[in-house]
Formats: structure tokens, sequence, C-alpha cells
């Protein structure tokens, strides 16, 4: 599952999801929430702040749409990997914290702390690669480092790597992306 970031859309992911993996089915939503006229998949107050009422109903809303398409189309729901950039990251992490059922594993680019659940998930059976850029004027290194331990601390396998790089998503990004995912499957 491909997750844009703000003003992308569903097209956006697609060479993404063939390069890490050209085998896979490739399912990749609009984010609904329009922000000055631009797609995200919930809203936030200010950069970085999130509206955790919409974020919460977005995510619920995001991960029964999944289970439908997966039901639909006969998809084996044990291997969904959500791959999020930046507010497509941060509604696959909450979605991991709130509805950790729908993922097998998550690649999360630029992804910030979205939440802190009222209950602690069971991640024992859930890997997580995280790619963060050490210059990332959005993201800051600390916030992405508490949302490692959040999910180590609930059980999941979490590879974390800091690029020489700001927001963007990069070759290395991706190169890593796919070295990983390789040794899942």
């Amino acid at each position: 599952m491909l997750l844009h970031g703000t003003g992308g859309n569903e097209r956006d992911l697609l060479p993404l999801g063939r390069e890490l993996d050209p085998d896979a089915s490739l399912l990749s939503p609009r984010g609904k929430t329009l922000e000055n006229g631009m797609p995200r998949f919930f809203r936030r107050l200010a950069e970085g702040v999130f509206d955790l009422e919409d974020l919460k109903k977005r995510t619920h809303e995001l991960a029964d749409f999944v289970t439908s398409v997966a039901q639909h189309y006969e998809l084996d729901d044990k291997k969904i990997v959500a791959v999020g950039y930046s507010n497509g990251a941060n509604i696959a992490a909450s979605m991991l914290l709130l509805r950790p059922e729908i993922l097998s594993a998550a690649i999360l680019f630029r992804a910030m702390v979205p939440l802190v659940p009222e209950k602690q998930p069971d991640f024992s059976s859930r890997s997580v690669f995280i790619s963060a850029g050490s210059f990332d004027p959005i993201v800051p290194a600390s916030n992405t480092k508490e949302l490692a331990e959040s999910l180590r601390t609930a059980g999941a396998d979490v590879t974390i790597r800091f690029l020489q790089s700001g927001h963007e998503l990069t070759t290395a990004d991706v190169d890593l992306a796919r070295e990983w995912l390789s040794g899942k499957n």
C-alpha cells in the first residue's frame, strides 16, 4: 500500500512501489483531506501539529478501506506492507499504533510520532523500516527516534537509517528500503 505525502496523489508513489517489489500488487489511495487544495490523509493544525481526532478517524477509515479491498480482491491480508512518505508515513505509523492487525510491515520515509495510543499495541510479529533525513527541517531527528523507540517498546523489529539529506526522498532511501524489504520476503 503506497501512501503519498502532502500535495501528492495516488499516482506519485507507483514507480517507487515497482522499484521496491516489481511483483507486488499495489494499492495507492488518495488522501481525502485537502489543505490549501493539496491532498493529505488527515488534517493538521500547524506544521507538525496534528488534529488528533481527525487523524484517528481517518486512520480507522483507511484501515477499513484496506480490509475491504483485501477481501474484495482476495489479497493475502497477512502480507500488507505500507510504504508511506511524510504525511503518508504518518498515517501508516498511526495505523500501526491504532490498528496493528492491518499491516504486516511498514516502510516509513520521513515519519514522525503521529499520536500516543491509549493502550500499547503488540507488534511482536511486525517489522518496520524508518528512513530519515539528518537535515530534515520538518521532522526533527529526536521525533524519528521517539517513533522508533515507541514501536520497539511494543515489540516491533525496527530498522532506522539516517541519511545525509533533508525531507526529500532520495535514491539512497529507495535502495535501503528495497534491500530491507527483500530480506523480509
